[in-house]
């Protein structure tokens, strides 16, 4: 591909209701990408934590090692769009303090023009929703904090 080439894919794109475009050719590859939020993990290791100043009662530690250990997720089968609502008029699936099932629906998952039903596999609280609407989603992509109980 040449530069004008290139300019006119990239125009094209920009008009498109596309988000993710990937092509690869004969040693050439180009990505084009509309996402502004891409999933990004960050790992903390127990040794880049400061030292606690203070000592804390154990009842208080016992209780914050039981939210820690309740706490789960519900993760992305698939790489694909999200959509957190059924329709763009609607209301979203579940929303921070909503109290789910095993089995309810907390999202859609759209795979080549195909819409797969994200289902929640424990029953508990939602506390945070980690993705927006419409974002690409990539394979076991965390997407809701789930307290257990």
């Amino acid at each position: 591909m040449d530069f004008k080439e290139i300019k006119e894919l990239m125009a094209e794109f920009n008009k498109s209701p596309m988000r993710e475009l990937e092509i690869e050719t004969d040693g050439f590859h180009i990505h084009l990408s509309k996402n502004e939020n891409t999933f990004k993990p960050q790992f903390v290791t127990t040794s880049s934590l400061p030292a606690p100043q203070a000592e804390t009662p154990s009842s208080k530690v016992e209780e914050a090692s039981e939210q820690a250990q309740a706490a789960s997720y519900i993760k992305a089968p698939m790489v694909g769009s999200i959509y957190l609502q059924p329709a763009p008029d609607k209301e979203a699936y579940v929303s921070v303090g909503t109290k789910v099932h095993k089995g309810d629906v907390v999202c859609i998952i759209e795979a080549m023009k195909m819409m797969t039903e994200i289902k929640s596999e424990v029953d508990g609280i939602i506390t945070k929703v980690l993705v927006t609407n419409e974002e690409l989603v990539e394979f076991d992509q965390p997407l809701f904090e789930v307290q257990e109980g």
